[in-house]
C-alpha cells in the first residue's frame, strides 16, 4: 500500500466512529432514548448524534468529490449534489416512519434547504468571493436553467398545494410525485447530454481555477462502496437525533420548524463548504452549481420521495407554505433572478441574501 493510499485510508475515521456510535444506540445507550428526562440529557444527546452525523455527512461528500475529479465537471458537482440530496431525503424518510406524525415536518425541512442554499450559502459564497476576487463571473446559461426550474418546481410543489382543494389532494399529489421526477430526469439529461456546456466556464483571467476536487489513489468503486456504508449508519441515527430533537423542542417551548432548520443544517453544511471554497478559489460556477443545483433537486427528488412514502404508511403531508413563507421564498427568487442576470457578482449582491436568510431565522419564532 503506497503512502497516498494509506493517507487516504486514515480520511476514513469518521465511517469507523459512526459505526461505533450505531453500535453505542444499538445496545449499551439504547436506554437513554427511552425517557429524556433532564435538559443535560438532551443536550449531551444531541450534541453527540450532530456531531457524528455531520462527520458522517461530511465523509459522504469526501467521497463525492473523490468521484468528481475522477468523473469531471458538470458529473462531478452533480454527483455531490445527488448525495447530498440524498441525505435530505434517508433523514426525513426516517423521521417520517419512526417518528409520531408531524405533517409538516418534510415541508419545513425542504424550505429550510431552499432559504439556506439561495441565500446563506449562496450568499455567503458571493461575499467571500467578492472580498478576494471583486467582481466572479459565470456562465449565465446555467442559471438561467436552474431559475427557471426551481420557480416551476417552487410553484407547483410548495405554493400551489397551499391553495388545492381537500378533494383535489390526491390526485394533485399524484400529478406531483409524476411530474417532479419526469422534470428533474429531463433537466438531469440537459445537464450532462445536451446542454453541458451552460454549466461550465472558463475563467480566462485566472484558468488555475480551483474546482475542490481531491486527488484520491484509490478508484471510482471503492468510493462509491465508501459513499454507501457512510449512509447506513445514518438511518438509526437520524432516528435518534429525531427524538431528541422532538423532546428539546417540546421543552425549551420552540417552535417545530426549528427541526426542519437544524436538520437542514446538517445536510448542508459540508456542502455548503464546498461552494465557499470554490468562491473564494475564483471559480463561481461551481458555487452556482452547487447552491441552485441543491435547490432544484431538494424540490425534484424530495417530494415525490415523501409523498409515496406518506401513501405507504397512510401519513397526512403537508406541503403548501404559510403566506409569510410564501413571500420569503418568492422574494428570494426574485432577488436572484436580479443579482443573476448579467452573469456576474458582487459582494452587495451577497449581502442581500444574507439579509433574506436572517429573516428567515426571525420569522421562525415569529
Amino acid at each position: 500500500m503506497t503512502p497516498a493510499q494509506k493517507r487516504e485510508l486514515l480520511k476514513d475515521w469518521p465511517l469507523v466512529f459512526s459505526y461505533l456510535s450505531l453500535l453505542a444506540v444499538l445496545t449499551v445507550a439504547s436506554d437513554l432514548f427511552v425517557d429524556i428526562s433532564s435538559n443535560l440529557a438532551i443536550g449531551l444527546l444531541f450534541s453527540w448524534l450532530f456531531v457524528v452525523i455531520l462527520l458522517a455527512a461530511f465523509s459522504v461528500v469526501h467521497h463525492a468529490e473523490c468521484l468528481a475529479q475522477k468523473l469531471g465537471e458538470p458529473y462531478g458537482t452533480l454527483i455531490l449534489t445527488l448525495s447530498v440530496i440524498g441525505l435530505e431525503v434517508l433523514m426525513i424518510v426516517t423521521v417520517m416512519i419512526t417518528k409520531d406524525e408531524n405533517p409538516t415536518m418534510a415541508r419545513d425541512t425542504m424550505y429550510g434547504v431552499l432559504m439556506i442554499v439561495l441565500n446563506a450559502l449562496f450568499g455567503i459564497a458571493v461575499v467571500v468571493g467578492a472580498l478576494r476576487h471583486k467582481i466572479q463571473a459565470f456562465n449565465l446559461d446555467s442559471s438561467e436553467a436552474f431559475l427557471g426550474g426551481i420557480i416551476a418546481l417552487v410553484g407547483l410543489g410548495l405554493i400551489m398545494p397551499a391553495f388545492v382543494p381537500a378533494d383535489g389532494l390526491f390526485v394533485f399529489d399524484v400529478y406531483l410525485m409524476a411530474g417532479c421526477l419526469v422534470f428533474y430526469g429531463l433537466f438531469i439529461w440537459v445537464q450532462t447530454k445536451e446542454h453541458r456546456g451552460f454549466f461550465v466556464y472558463d475563467n480566462p483571467e485566472d484558468p488555475s481555477d480551483e474546482h475542490g476536487h481531491p486527488d484520491s489513489p484509490f478508484g471510482v468503486w471503492y468510493h462509491v462502496a465508501l459513499l454507501v456504508l457512510t449512509l447506513v449508519p445514518l438511518v438509526v441515527l437520524a432516528k435518534q437525533l429525531s427524538v431528541v430533537l422532538a423532546v428539546g423542542v417540546e421543552t425549551i417551548g420552540a417552535p417545530e420548524a426549528l427541526v426542519g432548520l437544524v436538520v437542514a443544517i446538517l445536510i448542508l453544511a459540508p456542502e455548503g463548504l464546498a461552494a465557499i471554497s470554490a468562491a473564494r478559489h475564483n471559480n463561481l460556477q461551481r458555487a452556482v452549481n452547487i447552491c441552485l443545483g441543491s435547490a432544484l433537486a431538494t424540490i425534484g427528488l424530495t417530494i415525490p420521495s415523501v409523498l409515496v412514502i406518506s401513501l405507504i404508511i397512510n401519513q397526512d403531508i403537508v406541503l403548501g407554505l404559510d403566506p409569510i413563507e410564501i413571500v420569503l421564498i418568492v422574494l428570494s427568487i426574485l432577488v436572484l433572478m436580479v443579482n443573476l442576470k448579467q452573469g456576474q457578482t458582487n459582494v452587495f449582491k451577497g449581502i442581500i441574501h444574507l439579509l433574506l436568510f436572517a429573516s428567515y431565522c426571525v420569522f421562525i419564532f415569529i
